[in-house]
């Protein structure tokens, strides 16, 4: 970790400057509730950081609820022809249908009501086996997947908006069967999107299938089947088990997972009082609705009977997958395996030499002879991976740096682009004859933040022999997509792994690198780079911080209120996003919301696709929607999708401020968020702020027990084990 090596001595208390001391004592006639629990309306479709979710540290940002965002594209581009949006849903729809042609060439799915035969059958017997104590057998070796061509370049897509371009015909008659079941008719949108134009019939002969509309609980569907069909259904009842089965990998996968343990399924299915879980899970499996997986178990079993310890190795485990992700996790790793055997080494020792410190000169010579290879380090050393971009472009190389969010883009300067906007095409280099990236090196920043399917379209977009570089900062908060892949990609130690020496300077540095090795330290900040302001309840923890945004931090440290982020645990309660962004907006752009809660000059958080958060301003609104000017560029944003995708913005979670930096934050700590603490929670909303943090404290000792005592939540992932079957670990 960056600058580690400062953090000496035994655990101390924060300091605290005498900034605190310029913050007035809220009026008590004007001070909020107190603390409460997260209000039932979290699931708001911008995040999905709920009150329990965010308990987990790798819980992920996709919407949920009845205002979920979906999969909702936004138009960053006002210009005439097809939207970044657009073109980044053609990509990913051109990469998911070669997927799909991958999947089809292997075994096909057992025909309904047939008995389990094949590797899901092998791989059932294998549960079974662990579960009785005797020795699994062994498991079956997939086939090697064909070779396919890669995505073409993108093609103008209809729309992003799936509700915009559905016949109202279609919405109404699934609004009459939501409400024939007693559900709200305001989900037909949501329900159509889910499940097609056809969903009012689908519904009726299915009527679990409202299980697979975000946010949507077992028991409401329950419910709903009960109105609709009467007797003629039970807990038991295949559908409802199907439907079930889907739904607890759809929520995995919102957690971060993508797949399930084989045990966590079955018990989770009994639990909602599913008379057969085996049995269901196996129905599931032949339906063709899940794929099971035993990763490794060919490994395990491969050694001879006389191996000393061979049968008293570790069980493999045997899980559950959605196609969506396994299929996605499966082509990373085949794209990963052709960049790193496709990539000629060269010599770059003399751009080695000339790096402007030891760890750039380390990464370039690392990457002359692979191509791929990890580098790991703070804020500071982002240097170190573009000075390597512009070793590359001087030996006549095409390098491309990529960041996470428009604000980290800035921070590289002239020249980089964003992951979506590189493969939307609306920036960078554009795609080939091929279809591949015009690129010879593609540098990633903030790559903690990339998720598997995200990831999977970046690597197949590449051409062989290019050398993909993944640059991050490993302490972080992980994707808010489904899976870990930088992690998985350094547990598997497959390619050079650079560690920067570079640490990250000043007292913000000193403190963010010890909350990295577990260690809440004093830090010497005479210029209050680090203020601790101590508060009782979660009406004086709102009361302070819009105090320190509208006043304390520009008098006293010289940033404006419009360069101060706040960031908090969660959405609801109240001390979550919805209660500072208001208290916020009444303090520094007061209006009546005329553009639908909306004013010219409001700060909003736009969320153009789960896990991407764009703060802009709003400038107007008209019949085609709402304004806003993200950074510069024009966007409008559909009437329809106002409440799904815009919120305001002044303050966020630390899953939507990831991969942001700005000169100043406040981070809100009120009492009742100690639970949803942990270390990289910390550790990414402590290193936001570039000349000052204030922490808003109100958890006592909660604080110094996450950062040392409470690691990251895992995530169950396959891709470490793909990468470890394809490659030799590297040394």
């Amino acid at each position: 970790m960056p600058g580690a090596r400062r953090c000496v001595g035994a655990r101390a208390p924060l300091s605290r400057s005498g900034l605190e001391h310029a913050v007035t004592e809220p009026s008590r006639g004007t001070t909020p509730g107190s603390p409460a629990e997260a209000s039932a309306d979290d699931h708001d479709g911008v995040v999905a950081e709920e009150a329990v979710a965010v308990v987990a540290e790798g819980e992920g940002e996709a919407g949920a609820g009845a205002g979920a965002l979906g999969e909702a594209k936004s138009a960053e581009d006002a210009a005439p022809g097809p939207s970044e949006a657009e073109e980044e849903i053609a990509a990913q729809r051109e990469l998911w249908a070669r997927i799909a042609r991958r999947k089809a060439e292997k075994e096909g799915p057992i025909p309904a009501g047939a008995k389990l035969s094949g590797q899901a059958a092998d791989l059932l017997a294998a549960v079974r086996a662990m579960e009785s104590g005797q020795a699994a057998p062994p498991a079956p070796v997939a086939a090697p997947v064909p070779a396919q061509d890669r995505p073409r370049a993108p093609e103008p897509a209809r729309g992003a908006a799936v509700a915009a371009t559905t016949a109202p015909e279609a919405l109404a008659a699934v609004g009459d069967v939501l409400a024939e079941g007693g559900a709200p008719r305001t989900l037909a949108a949501q329900v159509t999107a889910a499940l097609g134009e056809q969903a009012g019939d689908a519904l009726r002969e299915d009527p679990w299938l409202l299980l697979s509309v975000p946010g949507v609980q077992p028991e409401q569907a329950d419910g709903f089947a009960r109105a609709l069909l009467g007797d003629g259904c039970g807990p038991g009842d295949e559908r409802r088990a199907a439907a079930l089965v889907g739904w607890l990998l759809e929520r995995a996968a919102v957690r971060g997972n993508t797949a399930l343990a084989y045990p966590q399924a079955r018990a989770a299915l009994a639990e909602r009082s599913v008379p057969d879980p085996d049995e269901a899970l196996r129905h599931a499996v032949a339906e063709g609705a899940v794929l099971m997986f035993q990763d490794g178990a060919a490994d395990a079993e491969g050694g001879t009977e006389d191996e000393e310890g061979a049968a008293d190795g570790p069980a493999v485990p045997v899980l559950l997958g959605l196609d969506r992700y396994a299929l996605a996790e499966e082509s990373l790793a085949d794209g990963l395996a052709r960049l790193v055997k496709t990539a000629q080494e060269a010599s770059w020792d003399e751009a080695a030499a000339q790096a402007p410190s030891p760890s750039a000169g380390e990464l370039i010579r690392a990457v002359a002879g692979h191509g791929l290879v990890l580098h790991t380090g703070g804020e500071a050393a982002r240097a170190e991976p573009v000075a390597l971009a512009e070793a590359a472009r001087t030996l006549g190389l095409r390098p491309v740096v990529a960041a996470h969010s428009e604000n980290g883009r800035r921070r590289v300067g002239a020249g980089a682009v964003t992951v979506a906007g590189l493969l939307s095409g609306a920036e960078g280099p554009g795609r080939d004859a091929d279809g591949a990236l015009d690129l010879d090196l593609l540098v990633v920043l903030d790559a903690p933040q990339l998720d598997v399917e995200t990831a999977t379209v970046l690597v197949e977009s590449l051409p062989d022999a290019a050398r993909l570089v993944l640059s991050g900062d490993p302490g972080v908060l992980w994707s808010a997509g489904a899976g870990r892949v930088f992690a998985d990609l350094l547990a598997a130690r497959v390619c050079p792994q650079i560690a920067s020496r570079t640490p990250d300077p000043g007292p913000l540095g000193e403190l963010v690198s010890g909350i990295g090795i577990g260690e809440l330290n004093q830090v010497d900040a005479p210029g209050k780079e680090v203020v601790i302001v101590p508060v009782r309840d979660a009406g004086e923890a709102v009361h302070r911080t819009v105090q320190l945004v509208a006043d304390s931090v520009p008098r006293a440290i010289g940033v404006p209120s419009g360069q101060t982020q706040v960031i908090t645990v969660g959405h609801g309660g109240a001390v979550g996003t919805r209660a500072l962004n208001a208290a916020l907006k009444e303090r520094l752009n007061p209006g009546p919301g005329r553009f639908g809660g909306f004013d010219p000059d409001d700060r909003v958080a736009y969320v153009p696709a789960p896990g991407r958060a764009v703060l802009a301003a709003v400038v107007s609104a008209d019949a085609e929607g709402l304004r806003l000017d993200c950074d510069g560029v024009p966007v409008v944003v559909p009437r329809e999708l106002v409440d799904s995708v815009v919120r305001h913005g002044w303050a966020l979670t630390a899953h939507q401020a990831a991969g942001m930096r700005w000169p100043a934050a406040v981070v809100v700590l009120p009492g009742d968020a100690a639970q949803g603490l942990n270390r990289p929670w910390v550790y990414t909303a402590f290193s936001r702020g570039e000349r000052h943090l204030s922490v808003v404290h109100g958890v006592d000792q909660a604080l110094a027990q996450a950062v040392t005592g409470v690691p990251a939540t895992d995530r169950t992932t396959r891709l470490r084990s793909l990468l470890e079957g394809l490659f030799t670990p590297a040394v």
